[in-house]
């Protein structure tokens, strides 16, 4: 059995990153591969999952393991990046050049590659990407970065692991309140904090207006929680929500009893299609459009001047054709699952 080192925002409390690793972890478990982790909470990572894991940022740790694994593999997430800061991108990229010292083969996987503004993230990232042995990516935003950074290999087109995670069973409509239909808003930081918090405010208070029962979802713990709070005290008042769940499984099964979502987080969307709950996108991303797209759903509404109003309207004309859209939905679901797998197959390639 082959040894992987999976390199990652992992163990984070981020679920988006979490369902990445998991779905990967659900797509290996016949290939005959020993996965560890780079977490950033090992005993957690190890506690919640049964994964080994070593500290994502210990080099001596990452170092010697390395030197004891066959691979080290990317399984997805927008890593190479310099949005949020260039030090995402300087440290994968880093990770890479250690693996590559000691002669391993090294896999980005399903990668949502940018955006890359800054001279030293686009060097980084294109260093990465040229040092692989094997390369997909989920979008095609990705492939139009990479070839802007002058990397020649054409990689393949894949799908977020996230659609590996595991089927889960449960009962749906336990969030409902009466006769209210209850819906997931999945926000994140993004632009001027107070137009994200005014939108999905209003856009509470419109829903429940209309007979919804609007539950905010926490993604990410350290970003969302607070933009939460936020969001809560701009409507003047308590809104229900889902925060500190641990699992992406937890997730799962909490989307499964609501009738819809709305969500600014990728992986918002991406979860919800794995339970076949329809989801309205709002793009502060081409990944976030190019998801919406890929999973036949509404098209992602840009967040350039939106209004609550405009979201709402939207999400009422695919709650009134709520069925055929779900239908369509766990039919692509299928799709998208079947070219996440398509991973596997590359990275098995990669280090037979």
């Amino acid at each position: 059995m082959k040894k992987v080192l999976l390199a990652g925002y992992f163990g984070c409390e981020n679920l988006g990153d979490d369902a990445i690793l998991l779905g990967f972890i659900e797509g290996i478990r016949q290939a005959g591969l020993e996965p560890t982790v780079l977490s950033g909470a090992p005993e957690e990572t190890y506690r919640l999952y049964g994964l080994s894991s070593i500290p994502r940022k210990d080099m001596a740790r990452f170092r010697q393991a390395m030197s004891e694994h066959h691979a080290l593999v990317f399984p997805g997430g927008s890593i190479f990046q310099d949005v949020t800061s260039v030090k995402s991108a300087m440290f994968y990229a880093n990770l890479v050049r250690e693996a590559k010292k000691l002669n391993k083969k090294v896999a980005l996987l399903s990668q949502g590659v940018g955006p890359l503004s800054s001279f030293l993230g686009k060097r980084a990232a294109k260093f990465a990407f040229e040092s692989a042995d094997a390369i997909t990516v989920r979008d095609p935003e990705s492939i139009r970065t990479l070839q802007s950074l002058g990397i020649k290999a054409t990689p393949r087109a894949t799908s977020d692991m996230a659609f590996l995670l595991p089927t889960v069973t449960g009962e749906e409509g336990g969030f409902q309140v009466g006769s209210m239909k209850s819906v997931g808003l999945i926000p994140r930081p993004h632009g001027r904090p107070q137009e994200v918090e005014r939108l999905f405010a209003d856009l509470s208070r419109l829903l429940f207006e209309n007979g919804y029962m609007p539950t905010l979802i926490e993604l990410d713990r350290q970003l969302d929680g607070p933009l939460i709070q936020s969001i809560e005290k701009a409507q003047g008042g308590k809104i229900p929500s889902l925060r500190k769940l641990t699992t992406p499984m937890e997730l799962q099964k909490r989307l499964l009893r609501m009738d819809g979502v709305i969500s600014m987080r990728l992986h918002g969307g991406i979860i919800a299609t794995t339970v076949g709950v329809p989801s309205v996108m709002l793009s502060y991303d081409p990944k976030v459009s190019a998801f919406a797209s890929e999973a036949g759903l509404p098209g992602a509404l840009p967040m350039n001047s939106l209004t609550a109003s405009r979201v709402f309207d939207v999400f009422q004309t695919m709650m009134k054709q709520r069925d055929q859209v779900a239908e369509k939905l766990v039919a692509r679901r299928e799709v998208l699952r079947q070219q996440a797998m398509l991973n596997i197959e590359v990275l098995q390639n990669c280090v037979r």
